[in-house]
């Protein structure tokens, strides 16, 4: 699977983003999805996680109510609507494709390449 995140860039606390990441190579519909973050200093966080049916979705805490992840798979892609943004959320975003077919995923088999969101105050 290759996976192409977009979408990053500088925006205001308060502001709004929203990332994508393109899928190819696997039949994307039987996939789950997920997005992760990385602030510098920081491990990788999980953000984000969708179902393949799109039916069930989870947030960490701290992006509940704020963030939502989507998928639509006549596109073959994952979306992050980032909203009330804070400084905090300055990362590296990354989204990711589990392997296998349980769910909550395990692990996450397959990584895109990131993309940065910047957060003013």
């Amino acid at each position: 699977v290759q996976l192409q995140a977009s979408g990053g860039g500088l925006v205001q606390a308060g502001g709004s983003l929203r990332l994508s990441c393109a899928a190819s190579g696997r039949t994307f519909s039987r996939t789950h999805m997920g997005w992760f973050r990385q602030s510098p200093g920081k491990e990788r966080e999980f953000v984000a996680r969708i179902i393949s049916s799109g039916g069930s979705t989870y947030y960490a805490d701290s992006v509940k109510g704020r963030f939502a992840i989507s998928r639509d798979d006549a596109k073959n892609t994952a979306y992050l609507q980032m909203s009330s943004l804070k400084p905090e959320d300055t990362a590296v975003y990354y989204c990711a494709a589990a392997g296998g077919s349980g769910y909550p995923p395990d692990e996450y088999d397959y990584w895109g390449q990131g993309t940065l969101v910047t957060v003013s105050s």
